[in-house]
C-alpha cells in the first residue's frame, strides 16, 4: 500500500488550464489518492504549493489537517467527497485560487466562515452532510460562484446573502428542512435552475420575486406543501420544466397543472392581471403597469397563450435588481400582494 501511495505521489507534470504561462503550467501537479481505504494522509514527497488537483474522494478521512490545506496554494480542485469528514479546516481559506471544492458525502455540521475567502470558487458542492445552516455572509463574498448543490442536508432556511450570488446558475436545495426561501430571489440574474422540491412539510410557500428570474428554465417545487403558487410564474418566459407534484395545490388547480406548462403560466398571468384590475379593489402598481401594456397575454395559438415582459420593462429591471434599489424600488415590490402604492 505505501508503495502505491509513492507512486502516485510522485510529480507527473501536466498542463493547467487556469494558468497562462507555459512554464508554470508544467510544473503543476495532479494527485490522485482515491479509493484507497485512508484513515490519514501520507506524507508528501512534493511541494504542496505545486498541486492544482487534489482527489481524496471514497476513503475513511476523518479530518484534513490545517498545516497541509495552508500549503495548497495553487489548488483548483479539491475533491474529498465520501470520506467521514466532520469538519474542514479554518485554512480552507488560503485557498484563493480553488474553482471546484467537492465535500459531498461526508459528516460536516458547519462551514468554516474563512470559506468565503475562496472568492474564486465556481462550483461548491456539499451534497449528503449534515448542514443545518450555512454562513450567513457566504453570498456576500463568493460571488463567481455558478452552482451551489446543498441536497441531503438539515438546513431551515437559506441565509438572505443567497440572493448576491449574481452569477448563480444552478441552485439544488432538495430534501432539506426549508421552511422558507430568500424573499429577494431577483437578484439571481443569471439563475437558470432552482429545485427546492422534498422539503416535505416545511416548505409551504415561494415568494414572489421568482417571477423575476428571468433566465430560469427549470423550476422543482414537488413534494413540498405548497397550496398556491406566485402569480408572478406566468411572466417566466424562459421558463421549460416545471414541477410541482405532491403538493396540495388549489391554484392553479390540479385540473390546470394537468394541462401542461403553458396552460398553467397562462392560468397564473390572467389571475395577476385579474386581481390587479378588479374594481373591488385598489389599484397598485402592478395595476398601473397592466393599465400601460407591460403585461400582457397575446391572443391566437395555443402555443402563443403566454405572459410576457416588454423589453422596455425588461431593460428597467436591470437597473432595479442591483443592490442600491432593493428597498423601495425593488422589483419584488412590483409582485408583492400589498399595495405599496395606491391611489
Amino acid at each position: 500500500m505505501m508503495y502505491e501511495q509513492q507512486q502516485r505521489l510522485q510529480q507527473t507534470p501536466v498542463r493547467n488550464k487556469y494558468n497562462n504561462s507555459i512554464e508554470e503550467e508544467e510544473r503543476l501537479e495532479i494527485v490522485d489518492l482515491s479509493g484507497m481505504s485512508l484513515e490519514s494522509l501520507p506524507n508528501p514527497s512534493l511541494n504542496l504549493a505545486t498541486i492544482c488537483k487534489l482527489d481524496l474522494s471514497n476513503n475513511n478521512l476523518q479530518n484534513i489537517p490545517e498545516s497541509l490545506t495552508a500549503r495548497l496554494l495553487n489548488m483548483v480542485v479539491l475533491d474529498v467527497h465520501s470520506n467521514q469528514l466532520r469538519s474542514l479546516p479554518n485554512s480552507i481559506g488560503c485557498l484563493s485560487r480553488l474553482k471546484l471544492l467537492n465535500v459531498s458525502g461526508n459528516l460536516i455540521h458547519t462551514l468554516p466562515k474563512t470559506i468565503e475567502n475562496c472568492r474564486a470558487l465556481e462550483d461548491l458542492n456539499l451534497n449528503f452532510n449534515k448542514l443545518s445552516q450555512l454562513p450567513d455572509t457566504i453570498g456576500y463574498e463568493l460571488i463567481n460562484l455558478k452552482k451551489l448543490s446543498v441536497n441531503s442536508n438539515k438546513l431551515i432556511f437559506l441565509p438572505r446573502s443567497t440572493s448576491h450570488l449574481t452569477s448563480l446558475k444552478v441552485l439544488d436545495a432538495r430534501l432539506n428542512c426549508l421552511r422558507s426561501l430568500p424573499e429577494d430571489l431577483e437578484n439571481l440574474i443569471n439563475l437558470e435552475i432552482l429545485n427546492v422540491s422534498q422539503n416535505f412539510q416545511y416548505l409551504t410557500s415561494i415568494p414572489y420575486s421568482v417571477g423575476l428570474l428571468l433566465s430560469l428554465t427549470e423550476l422543482d417545487v414537488s413534494y413540498n406543501k405548497i397550496r398556491s403558487l406566485p402569480d408572478s410564474i406566468g411572466c417566466l418566459n424562459k421558463l421549460q420544466k416545471l414541477s410541482v407534484e405532491g403538493n396540495p395545490l388549489t391554484s392553479p388547480p390540479p385540473e390546470v397543472v394537468e394541462r401542461g406548462l403553458h396552460i398553467v403560466k397562462e392560468y397564473l398571468c390572467n389571475k395577476m392581471n385579474a386581481g390587479h384590475q378588479s374594481p373591488t379593489k385598489k389599484k397598485s402598481w402592478v395595476g398601473r403597469l397592466v393599465k400601460y401594456g407591460t403585461f400582457n397575454v397575446r391572443s391566437g395559438a395555443r402555443e402563443e397563450h403566454e405572459a410576457f415582459i416588454l423589453p422596455e420593462y425588461n431593460r428597467s429591471i436591470d437597473g432595479l435588481a442591483s443592490p442600491r434599489h432593493m428597498g423601495m424600488f425593488s422589483p419584488r415590490r412590483l409582485f408583492s400582494p400589498r399595495n405599496y402604492f395606491s391611489n
